[in-house]
C-alpha cells in the first residue's frame, strides 16, 4: 500500500551479531548479559570484545575456534573467572588490552601470556592471584602496564625489571595491596627512574628497613608519583611490633634510627674517571644536555677527550682534576615537561684525603724507620776501633814541637804496628783515622824525611792534646 515503507537493510554487522550483545561497527558490547560462555561465532572483524559482569568461569582454548586478527581489547572482568588455559590466547595474536581483572585466579602459570607478543596493558587487579611463574610473562615485549593490585602475592619476581630483556618496555607496575613483607630495595633503587615513578607499593605488610626508607625518600624528593601520591599508605612493621607506621617517618626514629641518603652526590679523586647518570623520570626523552660547573654546554665529545656524553645520556669524566670539581645539571627535554637533574661531584686530592694517602703515609713511615735503624748499626759496627787495645806498644810522648807543628789531617800513626795487634791498626792507603778517632776517607801521606837537624820529626800522635784541639797546622 502507499502507506507502508520498506524493512530497512539489515547490515552484516547485525546479522552476525550474537544474542544478547550489542554490535557497533565492529565493537561487540556482551556486558551484563548473563553469559555463562563466549557467545558463538565472534564476528571476525571484531575488535573490541566486552565481555564484562558475566558468569564465565572458564576461559578455554576453543572459546575462540576461528582466528579474531583484529581483535585488540578483550575485557572479562567481574566473571568469577577461575581458569585460563594456556592456549586460550593462540587465536588472538594482535591483542593489546587484556582485562582480567575482579575474577577468582589464583595462580599465573608459565607462559600463560607467551603468545602475545603485542599486548601493551594487562589488567589482572581484584584476583585471588597467591603464585606468580616467572616465565607467565615471557614474550611479553611490548607491554607497558601491568596491574596486580589486590592480590595475595607475596613474592613477584622483580628480576624480569632487573633484567631488562623479559619486560623491557615495562613503564607501570602496581603490586599495591598485596602481601610483600620484603623488597629488594637495593635492586629497585637502580631501576631507571621512569620505572620507580610507576612502582606502586603501598598497602603492603612490609617489614621496615632502613633501605627501603631511603629508597622511598629519594623517591619523594623526585616528586615520583607512587611515593607522593601514597605516602599516607606506604606503611611498615618495625621490627617486633604489631603495629604499622609510616614509612618516611623513620628518619631518626629508635630502633632503626634511618638516615637519609643524599641523592646524586658522587665522590672521586685526582686522575679518576666517573660517570655522571641522567636518570630522568620520563620516558621517552627527546632530547637532552649537561651544563658544566663552570657554564659550559656539552653535547657531545669534549675537544680533549675527557668529556664525553654517552648513548644513554650519561656524562663520562676522564682524568680528573681539581677544577672538574661542582654541580653539574643534565637537561631533559620529555614528551609532555622537562626536567632537570643536579649531580654534585666532589674531587678529593689523594694526597690528603684519598685512600691512597694512608698507604702512601704507612709506607714512608717504614721505610724510615728501617733506614734509621740501619744507619744506627753502620755508625756502631763499623766505626773503627779506637779502644786502648788497638794502640798496639806505648811509645812515649813526642816532643812539643812536633806536636805543635803537626797536622790532625795525617792519618799515619807514629808507631808501626806489631804482629799481633788486634783489631788490624795497619790502615791501608787512601784510609786513615781522623780526628777523635773517626774514619776518614782520605788521609794525608806522611811527609818525607828532610835533612837537617829538623829530619828526625815526626807526626805528631792524633792523640795529643794539640792536635784533637787544632784544625790546621799551626806554624811556629
Amino acid at each position: 500500500s502507499r502507506g507502508l515503507d520498506p524493512p530497512p537493510a539489515v547490515t552484516l554487522a547485525q546479522r552476525s551479531c550474537p544474542q544478547r550483545c550489542v554490535c557497533a561497527s565492529n565493537l561487540l558490547s556482551c556486558s551484563q548479559a548473563n553469559l555463562s560462555a563466549v557467545p558463538a561465532p565472534l564476528p571476525r572483524f571484531t575488535a573490541v570484545l566486552d565481555l564484562s559482569h558475566n558468569n564465565v568461569t572458564r576461559l578455554r582454548a576453543d572459546w575462540a575456534p576461528a582466528r579474531l586478527p583484529h581483535l585488540h581489547a578483550l575485557l572479562l572482568s567481574h566473571n568469577g573467572l577461575a581458569f585460563v588455559s594456556t592456549e586460550a590466547f593462540t587465536h588472538v595474536p594482535r591483542l593489546r588490552h587484556l582485562d582480567l581483572s575482579s575474577n577468582r585466579l589464583r595462580t599465573l602459570d608459565e607462559n600463560l601470556f607467551s603468545d602475545l607478543g603485542e599486548l601493551e596493558v594487562l589488567l589482572l587487579y581484584n584476583n585471588e592471584i597467591s603464585t606468580v611463574d616467572r616465565t607467565a610473562f615471557e614474550n611479553l615485549g611490548r607491554l607497558r602496564k601491568l596491574y596486580l593490585g589486590q592480590n595475595r602475592i607475596a613474592r613477584f619476581p622483580l628480576e624480569l625489571l632487573r633484567e631488562g630483556t623479559r619486560l623491557p618496555q615495562l613503564a607501570l607496575l602496581d603490586l599495591s595491596a598485596n602481601r610483600l613483607r620484603a623488597v629488594p630495595a637495593g635492586e629497585l633503587q637502580a631501576l631507571p627512574a621512569w620505572l620507580r615513578d610507576r612502582l606502586y607499593l603501598h598497602n603492603n605488610p612490609l617489614t621496615c628497613d632502613c633501605l627501603l626508607f631511603q629508597l622511598l625518600d629519594c623517591g619523594r624528593r623526585r616528586h615520583l608519583s607512587a611515593v607522593e601520591d601514597f605516602q599516607d599508605e606506604l606503611r611498615c612493621f618495625p621490627p617486633g611490633a604489631t603495629t604499622h607506621v609510616k614509612i618516611l617517618d623513620l628518619a631518626g626514629k629508635q630502633p632503626l634510627n634511618c638516615s637519609k641518603a643524599q641523592e646524586a652526590v658522587l665522590e672521586a679523586h685526582l686522575g679518576d674517571s666517573v660517570t655522571l647518570g641522567c636518570d630522568s623520570r620520563w620516558q621517552g626523552v627527546r632530547s637532552r644536555h649537561w651544563v658544566t660547573p663552570g657554564g659550559e654546554r656539552v653535547l657531545g665529545d669534549g675537544g680533549n677527550g675527557s668529556v664525553v656524553l654517552l648513548a644513554n645520556g650519561s656524562l663520562q669524566l676522564r682524568a680528573l682534576r681539581p677544577e672538574d670539581a661542582g654541580t653539574y645539571s643534565c637537561w631533559v627535554a620529555g614528551p609532555l615537561l622537562n626536567e632537570t637533574l643536579y649531580v654534585e661531584l666532589l674531587v678529593h686530592n689523594f694526597t690528603l684525603h684519598g685512600p691512597h694517602d694512608t698507604l702512601n703515609t704507612a709506607y714512608t713511615t717504614l721505610v724510615g724507620c728501617i733506614l734509621s735503624v740501619v744507619l744506627v748499626l753502620i755508625y756502631l759496627y763499623l766505626t773503627p776501633c779506637r779502644c786502648c787495645c788497638c794502640r798496639g806498644t806505648e811509645k812515649p810522648p813526642a816532643p812539643r814541637d812536633d806536636s805543635i807543628n803537626s797536622s790532625v789531617l795525617s792519618t799515619t800513626p807514629n808507631h808501626a804496628g806489631g804482629p799481633g795487634e788486634p783489631c788490624g791498626s795497619h790502615i791501608a792507603s787512601g784510609a786513615g783515622t781522623g780526628q777523635n778517632g773517626r774514619f776518614k776517607g782520605g788521609g794525608t801521606p806522611p811527609l818525607p824525611a828532610r835533612p837537617g837537624p829538623k829530619a828526625q820529626r815526626k807526626v805528631s800522635d792524633p792523640d795529643s792534646v794539640s792536635s784533637v784541639f787544632s784544625d790546621t797546622p799551626i806554624v811556629v
